[in-house]
């Protein structure tokens, strides 16, 4: 009993020490492995938002970043929420979203948060976007100008109310210049050197941007308003029904067409007389169903036909004109020219200073042949493109009414 009871008690003092051995190595090894690893960052993790709490793990440097931060990573954790409730659903074959009725490339995206449309309005960069807008104009007019008519634009511009958003096309690549006018804050101003409005209404005017828009004012900056007003010109044309039209056009300057001829008796005129054999038809161009192409304006149904028609490389437009009916039904009454609101065609060949020199030639002589030759070769297309279809559906293009 003695000898059991001394080595029981001698044994302590070796296991004390062996515990104390042990605890200081375990702390030293833990030192060094903490010393020889980089600090981890919980916010660089991947970690399941399910196995932390929900609070911010990054320090923020001021209060007002501290708040977006924070709002976006709810929305963040939310929508991770979400995923992996649509990947569950995925593995099921549901929750996937198509939608073939959306617009081509957008088939992914729920109908509800599509944006197919847009327009010019101005928005702020701070406030509320629902109070950005004190009014919201109806119709829209462009310009394609040079410096050299800034006069005369600043004059058109203001026969255009308020309901009207106003477009500047720039050719000459200058438009600070426009700023001592009060308007030009407020207008839209797009500017690409050496080009035409049909350039600019190809690439800057598609339907979906000026969709907002009832009437769309497509002109030259070449125009007299005098006895011109916007607002009276909009009430003839809805109450004629025209889709496509223009004001007429004084009748002692550079008239080329008897259609376009402003008439003194009368607020609209649809129809006209021409030189013996130009009109095939009394319905057809020139003598119906026609406008020039310096002042015409759209309506948003005509101009979304009208857009898809201007090619993209012939950019005067020549031929345009007489092409226009192919979008409006039936044509000769829903296109037509408002003769009480009327302007003057003043004849400055702007454009003819925007040509190069060649072969001897003045610019504005190769800016003139490159018209005629697009007028050819567009009635040529319009030609092929039509008897190509009617070939397609087995019709004889002879007998079709659409020539």
């Amino acid at each position: 009993m003695g000898t059991l009871s001394r080595s029981a008690g001698g044994r302590k003092p070796n296991e004390t020490m062996r515990l104390i051995v042990t605890t200081f190595v375990g702390v030293v090894f833990g030192f060094l492995i903490g010393v020889s690893f980089p600090t981890l960052s919980l916010t660089k993790l991947n970690l399941s938002s399910s196995l932390l709490p929900n609070v911010d793990l990054t320090y923020n440097e001021d209060q007002k970043s501290d708040i977006s931060r924070q709002t976006i990573l709810n929305a963040w954790s939310s929508t991770r929420s979400n995923n992996s409730s649509t990947k569950a659903q995925s593995s099921n074959g549901t929750g996937r979203i198509w939608v073939p009725s959306n617009p081509r490339g957008a088939e992914r995206l729920p109908p509800g948060i599509l944006a197919a449309e847009s327009d010019f309005y101005l928005r702020r960069l701070w406030g509320k976007p629902s109070e950005d807008l004190t009014i919201k104009p109806r119709y829209l007019v462009t310009f394609t100008v040079g410096l050299n008519q800034k006069k005369n634009i600043d004059a058109a511009v203001k026969k255009f109310s308020e309901n009207f958003t106003i477009l500047l096309f720039h050719y000459d690549g200058q438009t600070t210049e426009w700023d001592e006018f009060e308007w030009s804050e407020r207008a839209i101003h797009v500017s690409v050197r050496k080009q035409t409005k049909w350039w600019y209404a190809k690439r800057f005017l598609h339907p979906d941007i000026v969709a907002p828009y009832d009437y769309i004012f497509i002109w030259d900056e070449d125009l007299g308003v005098e006895h011109f007003n916007a607002e009276e010109y909009i009430k003839l044309v809805r109450k004629h029904g025209l889709e496509i039209s223009q004001p007429g056009l004084e009748p002692n300057k550079g008239l080329t067409w008897q259609m376009t001829k402003r008439r003194g008796d009368r607020e609209v005129h649809k129809q006209t007389v021409e030189k013996p054999g130009w009109c095939t038809d009394p319905h057809l161009p020139p003598c119906a169903a026609f406008v020039e192409i310096m002042a015409p304006v759209f309506s948003r149904s005509a101009w979304r036909c009208v857009w898809h028609m201007i090619q993209n490389d012939l950019v005067h437009g020549w031929g345009l004109d007489f092409a226009l009916r192919k979008c409006v039904e039936p044509a000769h009454e829903k296109i037509g020219v408002v003769d009480s609101q009327w302007i003057v065609h003043q004849t400055v060949p702007s454009l003819g200073s925007q040509g190069e020199p060649q072969n001897g030639k003045a610019p504005w002589q190769g800016v003139r042949e490159r018209c005629r030759k697009e007028w050819t070769m567009f009635q040529m297309r319009v030609a092929n493109a039509e008897n190509a279809y009617f070939k397609a559906i087995g019709v004889d293009p002879s007998n079709s009414t659409t020539h």
